[in-house]
């Protein structure tokens, strides 16, 4: 049991690690956008150049926002978790 143990903490860490998370803090003209929520973001960095972010929806679905609506956040590995489950 031990070592299967392990095996899902070393891959519940390669997830953390892959993962980044940005807060809401804007949603002008932005309606599927709420303020105050936590959001996955894919780094990708032709967007970004550019102003805007990669965020992925409640659906698993990523779309371009300015990136002014975020900021950027570090989560626990416990609230990391806790979101992994609750998807």
């Amino acid at each position: 049991m031990g070592k299967l143990k392990n095996f899902w903490v070393n891959e519940m860490v390669k997830i953390v690690d892959q993962k980044k998370y940005v807060l809401c803090v804007e949603n002008k003209d932005c309606e599927d956008l709420e303020k105050r929520k936590v959001y996955e973001y894919l780094p990708d960095e032709n967007a970004e150049k550019t102003g805007y972010l990669r965020i992925v929806d409640e659906t698993g679905d990523d779309y371009l926002y300015p990136g002014s609506y975020f900021v950027q956040i570090q989560l626990s590995a416990a609230a990391i978790e806790t979101i992994l489950i609750a998807s």
